[in-house]
């Protein structure tokens, strides 16, 4: 006899849905997007990152300051640099996805 399927948990659910909503808001924004989907695959500092992606110091500062403020990058100092790194692995599987989905070219 097959076993039956516990009903999920709505306080868990509702626990994941937020934390979802909250990686959803920070991937909304464009610049926030490019930058994700930029460190996903390499640490970079914030020169480079102004260079590959044409996003100008004052818009590139606070963005980076939105990520870092909820957890998304992290940061490492060398010198007078500071490289950023997407801190958490999970959204490096979301941006993935997204890629694969929408940018791709297969």
């Amino acid at each position: 006899m097959p076993k039956a399927k516990l009903a999920p948990d709505p306080a868990r659910l509702r626990a994941s849905a937020e934390h979802v909503v909250g990686a959803l808001k920070l991937l909304a924004h464009p610049d926030r997007l490019l930058l994700l989907c930029t460190l996903a695959q390499q640490e970079m500092c914030v020169g480079d990152l102004e260079e590959a992606l044409d996003i100008r110091q004052p818009s590139l500062s606070q963005q980076l300051a939105v990520l870092r403020n909820d957890g998304a990058v992290s940061t490492r100092r060398d010198g007078k640099n500071i490289f950023y790194s997407v801190a958490d692995p999970s959204l490096v599987e979301v941006l993935h996805v997204l890629y694969r989905i929408y940018c791709s070219e297969e």
